[in-house]
């Protein structure tokens, strides 16, 4: 019972300063270190006779050692170098060439309606070359505002749409998605699969509605919806001058896994490996820019970010998996994973009452912190064992909750890239979030709805 109280008194604390805006790894780190603490205090070993330090207090660090080698033997290498390949990207313009010829065909659009669904699941699929939600928000308002505004869509309009256009595209080159396949033990393009089955039907849903909610907003709002904005406050974007092809290669291990994946059907000794692929990618593109530079010297400055961008991936998401992970640990030594786990087994309905906890819990996170992923990798490790006593997949509770992550960010108004588009725009976060709440919330429900119609039981 004391055990119980001590982990929600920390868990609540926890919650509060990530919710305060302290860094998350840093503080689920934290809380983790004082649970074990108190394990130790409270006599649960921490490790079996003869495995340990021999020193019950060194045990703790031992566990967070063992943690981040783990992290970094499994998913953390591979988020790791998708973070440097994405970092690469940008630094040769290869990103900024993909949106330029993927925004081009906007230009062709007649019907002034269309423009509005057409730009969300655009963004949605720019995504997959910018995956930040506040970088692609920054481009686009840079190179989609303008056009938007100019062919008479209303300011508050184009920013809502632009404000929810990195949520929930299916790829195995997504951190959350290599996190979650790997803890529940499914290939990457499997559960990659699954996520489209969901994802696609759902983005299609939202686009619907923004259709309609952007024209009922428009229609109430009137001459409001036109701000006037000054352009210093669009940060311009640079024209690239690079060849056109460069805007394959930063999809280029995603052609590469699919290409081995459909190998792998026709011969199984034929394995795919992300990490592999993405290194590939990267010597090859490297080979390229050096021919184009006509010089290694040159071409080697830019693909130091590589390696600069891994490093920002063990900071911002390795370091965060730890944390999530560590805590989970520290909360199974104390025993209260056990109790919860049997009160979940014994209940009625069980598997679609522990869907619905954890994605409430996901989307309140995600309205009050701005980042609902953060709770995600906090508790994926506890997944698979809860998922396995309350008699359903993994994947039931983690998908819906790990697509609610992304699209709760949205009607948060501290999700940096509500305040980026808001400030741009020069109206306050709760006019934007006016904007995208409705689309955001019709997304959740359709996201959960599809999850219990099509994900695996």
């Amino acid at each position: 019972m004391i055990e119980s109280i001590l982990v929600l008194g920390v868990l609540g604390i926890v919650g509060y300063l990530i919710i305060k805006n302290y860094n998350p790894a840093l503080i689920l780190i934290s809380g983790a270190l004082i649970l074990l603490v108190v394990a130790v205090l409270l006599g649960h070993p921490l490790y079996e006779v003869g495995e340990g330090t021999g020193f019950a207090f060194f045990d703790i660090f031992l566990k967070l050692k063992d943690t981040v080698i783990n992290q970094l033997t499994s998913a953390g290498l591979v988020i790791m170098i998708l973070f440097g390949y994405s970092a690469y990207m940008n630094a040769i313009g290869a990103n900024q060439k993909s949106v330029n010829i993927l925004v081009k065909p906007m230009t062709k659009i007649k019907s002034k309606a269309l423009f509005v669904p057409i730009v969300f699941l655009l963004g949605n699929l720019m995504s997959l070359v910018v995956p930040s939600a506040s970088s692609l928000a920054i481009i686009l308002m840079a190179i989609l505002y303008p056009l938007l505004q100019g062919i008479g869509i209303s300011s508050l309009t184009a920013a809502g749409v632009i404000a929810m256009t990195a949520t929930i595209m299916p790829t195995p080159l997504g951190a959350d998605n290599v996190i979650a396949a790997e803890t529940l033990g499914y290939n990457v393009l499997s559960y990659v699969g699954y996520h489209a089955r969901v994802s696609i039907p759902a983005l299609l849903i939202i686009a619907v509605a923004h259709f309609f909610w952007q024209k009922y907003c428009d229609k109430k709002e009137g001459s409001a919806a036109f701000v006037e904005i000054d352009s210093d406050k669009l940060q311009q974007q640079e024209e690239v001058n690079v060849p056109q092809f460069y805007a394959v290669l930063p999809l280029l291990p995603l052609i590469l896994i699919f290409i081995v994946g459909i190998a792998g059907m026709f011969n199984s000794k034929i394995s795919m490996d992300i990490f592999v692929l993405t290194f590939i990618s990267f010597f090859v593109t490297l080979i390229i820019e050096s021919f184009r530079k006509k010089s290694f010297k040159i071409a080697q400055e830019p693909a130091l970010e590589m390696f600069k961008g891994m490093g920002q991936g063990f900071s911002q998401v390795v370091m965060l998996v730890v944390g999530g992970s560590l805590f989970t640990t520290a909360i199974q030594s104390l025993g209260v994973i056990d109790s919860l786990m049997a009160t979940v087994e014994s209940s009625q309905s069980a598997g679609v009452l522990t869907t619905l906890i954890f994605s409430g819990a996901t989307a309140l996170f995600g309205i009050l912190s701005g980042g609902g992923l953060a709770m995600f990798y906090a508790v994926i490790e506890l997944i698979p064992d809860i998922a396995a006593k309350a008699g359903i997949d993994g994947i039931l509770i983690a998908l819906p909750m790990q697509m609610i992550a992304n699209l709760a960010r949205t009607i948060s108004p501290v999700a940096a890239v509500v305040m980026i588009v808001s400030s741009a725009v020069g109206v306050s976060p709760v006019r934007l979030l006016k904007r995208t709440s409705v689309p955001t919330v019709i997304g959740i429900i359709a996201v959960v709805v599809l999850s219990m119609l099509i994900l695996p039981y």
